[in-house]
């Protein structure tokens, strides 16, 4: 476990839900993964890639809600400019699973 972190330290974090509406392969990234644009309502649509291709289609995403960080800074990942983390439980060997609303919400609300 990480060091405790206050409730401010997590108010920071906007966290939103969002609907994944293309989903690219991305050859140039180290580690296998797909540029993925995702939907989120009054927020805008941000970019983003993702190491999910182990459990994930490219065709099975688009229409995925999932749930992200967007008040990260853009991070350039190869060729490509990441401007949100999309969330997922990271097995032992290394496979993420999404993290996703128990129903359909929408885009852009805050998790909290």
């Amino acid at each position: 476990m990480k060091d405790p972190i206050t409730w401010a330290d997590f108010e920071k974090v906007e966290m939103r839900t969002g609907t994944i509406v293309s989903a690219e392969a991305f050859p140039k990234a180290q580690k296998p993964a797909y540029k993925l644009t995702i939907d989120f309502g009054e927020f805008g649509t941000k970019r983003t890639s993702a190491q999910v291709t182990a459990l994930y289609s490219m065709e099975e995403l688009i229409g995925k809600q999932v749930v992200a960080v967007v008040n990260f800074p853009p991070k350039q990942i190869a060729t490509f400019m990441s401007e949100c983390l999309v969330l997922g439980a990271v097995a032992t060997d290394g496979t993420v699973t999404l993290l996703q609303p128990e129903r359909k919400t929408e885009n852009g609300q805050r998790i909290g």
